[in-house]
């Protein structure tokens, strides 16, 4: 049998006994094993309260009260029923009234009763209140530190499993914290319960000792009163053993430290504060009529004990400053750790220190939280997890200035006035507004700062008024999404499919690896990606990959494949349902054209067509393109659906956000106006 079951018949047990001690009268001797047993648990809680180094490491204290509780109370019973049928309830409740009480019902009787105000008004009512308000302040700190911990995982200063045990960290305390709240009344109750039983006790005692002993009042209160004292001193000690626990857990905070070790240091770790006591100590001796001998013999230690310590410390200063120079030192001669050097964060914002106020949560600054909804955004967006993004902030950089890294590369930069706000024209604001003309970091459209008192005007004229906040958030969100394709790795896309694999395993096992391994995979989710098409719905994309993977392996043509599979998506990402959408489309001959220069190799397909043929149709694809921006539509392209590949390939050099789609991935029920047509 192994150890976990021992465990559970050993605390079976114990409950067991307790019930059974309610019901079933026990002898004496048992009852002394029971009370000493009692007395044990009590000490060992106590002591482990003490000496636990964190309070998640005592989190079935709230149950354990409950189990002590119970089990005392029954022992209360047992030796109750003991007094009043034989008076003779065993050595350990006649050794509590003889010894502890010196033989005397009132000396006996009060020490019974300043026990009993000690853990009513002191230990009970203090812990009491200690878990009410540190349950309160727990749960009231669960949304912060919640943000503390997304704040970190986004700076990348702790990864994914470290935020995980944090939160699982933050849950159980503040079920511990709730949990204690109740539990404190356990304490409480079993107070009153031990003092109702004493009543109880002393009352009944003198009558059976008079009815049936045959004892006068005073024989009976002299006798049943010691008995009654014992039997509440052998449960009340444990039980403000456990009082006096539940209060130094509550009270000892969540912090890792060694208590004992911590509470001597403050207590007697600063020589000044022991010289001071000392030297008071000395004075009262000398100058009052206290014992001269013990008041100066004390003071003495202490003075001596402080100059010992003041002199330990300064050595220790010393020594402490020797080694840190030596290491300083060391750090110098040592070849550098170049290891360290290699990794590259996936993505990076740095920023000159007049940033830093919007980045510092102590002072109001909200773009960690802007960065972690950055993160969630564009998940919900286009399917696929952002890595940590890491904020910086660079000295180099100019004060208002930042930059934007893409695997340690700068890739784009922008500037913000402090405390100014950026004004936008949407275009058809035909007032001018005054401020310092600048250009919008994210579109490259014409902006202008301006002051917080004009940021109410220029909103009333129709100016779009944004944030320096909001400004960077934006920015970071673009280059975001025009460089998530090359961040999705391969571990990234083994996370996707480990996810999907979860509720669809067959489709998995049959896809990967036997039909495409997860490079080939990780290129077709990057080519919808490059393009901005959400890989949300892996399943219809998997789907389709493992229907058409057994033809072609081909990566570019099992992308079209897909996309066509997704028509729904792009015809509503693209194509407004109640409206007819302005395109343009291709000449067939531009189209037979293109599939004539396309050239197939074993890396893939590549176009050789003549650069001046290229120019030529780049350049009317520029006009029909121009038409619709000046319309103020977005510019998309029709093709065949054999094509559309290689024209978005044959445009993306000379036109970034060109729209290319085909006619399978557009729904039937979307109406197309074609407004130009691609020649050359």
């Amino acid at each position: 049998m192994g150890g976990i079951k021992k465990a559970d018949i050993g605390v079976a047990a114990y409950l067991m006994a307790a019930i059974l001690f309610f019901i079933i009268p026990i002898p004496s001797v048992m009852l002394d094993v029971m009370l000493a047993i009692n007395l044990s648990i009590a000490l060992i809680v106590l002591f482990n309260c003490l000496f636990v180094k964190e309070v998640l490491d005592m989190s079935f204290f709230p149950t354990l009260l409950l189990f002590t509780t119970i089990f005392r109370i029954s022992l209360n019973v047992s030796s109750t029923r003991l007094i009043l049928t034989t008076g003779e309830p065993g050595n350990v409740v006649e050794t509590f009234g003889q010894f502890v009480g010196g033989g005397d019902l009132v000396i006996g009787a009060i020490i019974f009763i300043i026990l009993i105000i000690i853990q009513f008004v002191v230990i009970n009512k203090g812990s009491e209140r200690v878990s009410e308000v540190t349950a309160r302040f727990t749960l009231d700190a669960m949304p912060g530190k919640q943000m503390a911990i997304d704040a970190d995982l986004n700076t990348g200063a702790i990864d994914d499993a470290e935020a995980k045990r944090r939160r699982d960290k933050i849950q159980k305390e503040s079920a511990f914290f709730g949990s204690m709240d109740g539990a404190t009344k356990y304490v409480k109750g079993d107070a009153t319960a031990g003092l109702i039983i004493t009543g109880v006790n002393l009352v009944g005692g003198i009558v059976m000792g008079m009815m049936n002993g045959g004892m006068s009042a005073a024989e009976a209160l002299q006798r049943y009163g010691l008995l009654t004292i014992g039997d509440g001193l052998s449960s009340q000690i444990p039980s403000l053993a456990i009082s006096l626990a539940t209060g130094i857990l509550v009270t000892k905070g969540s912090a890792e430290a060694d208590f004992a070790g911590v509470l001597v240091s403050q207590l007697f770790g600063v020589p000044k504060v022991l010289m001071l006591v000392g030297a008071v100590l000395a004075l009262l001796g000398i100058f009052t009529p206290l014992n001269v001998f013990l008041f100066l013999a004390l003071g003495g230690m202490f003075l001596i004990v402080g100059y010992r310590m003041s002199k330990t410390i300064e050595v220790k200063e010393t020594e402490e400053e020797a080694q840190a120079e030596e290491e300083q030192a060391e750090e110098i001669r040592r070849p550098e750790n170049v290891v360290s050097l290699l990794s590259v964060d996936p993505i990076e914002l740095e920023f000159g220190y007049g940033i830093i106020p919007l980045a510092d949560v102590n002072q109001g600054g909200d773009l960690l939280d802007r960065v972690v909804m950055i993160r969630r955004q564009i998940a919900l967006e286009l399917g696929t997890v952002v890595p940590i993004i890491r904020l910086r902030d660079n000295i180099q950089l100019n004060p208002n200035q930042y930059i934007i890294k893409i695997k340690g590369i700068q890739v784009t930069e922008g500037e913000i006035l402090f405390d100014h706000y950026m004004a936008m024209n949407p275009g058809y604001v035909e007032e001018e507004i005054t401020g310092i003309p600048t250009t919008e970091p994210s579109f490259h459209l014409p902006a202008t700062w301006i002051t917080e008192s004009q940021r109410e005007r220029a909103e009333s004229l129709g100016y779009t008024v944004v944030d320096p906040p909001s400004i960077i958030a934006t920015h970071l969100t673009e280059v975001i999404r025009s460089h998530i394709a090359e961040l999705l790795t391969r571990q990234d896309v083994q996370n996707l499919v480990n996810n999907l694999k979860e509720s669809n395993p067959a489709l998995v096992d049959e896809l990967v690896p036997k039909l495409l391994g997860l490079g080939e995979v990780q290129k077709v989710l990057q080519n919808l990606l490059s393009e901005g098409i959400s890989i949300r719905d892996l399943l219809s994309i998997f789907e389709t990959l493992a229907d058409h993977a057994t033809t072609t392996r081909d990566t570019d043509v099992l992308t079209e494949y897909v996309r066509q599979a997704l028509k729904r998506a792009i015809s509503n990402k693209y194509f407004p349902a109640n409206e007819a959408t302005s395109v343009i489309t291709l000449d067939p001959k531009i189209e037979q054209e293109i599939m004539g220069s396309v050239k197939q190799t074993e890396q893939g397909a590549y176009l050789t067509m003549d650069p001046d043929r290229t120019k030529g149709i780049m350049k009317s694809v520029e006009e029909e393109t121009t038409k619709l921006e000046n319309l103020g539509k977005m510019p998309i392209v029709i093709t065949s659906p054999i094509v559309r590949m290689y024209f978005k390939r044959l445009t993306e050099d000379f036109f970034h956000d060109l729209i290319v789609v085909s006619y399978n991935e557009v729904e039937s029920n979307v109406e197309l106006q074609s407004v130009g047509m691609v020649t050359a």
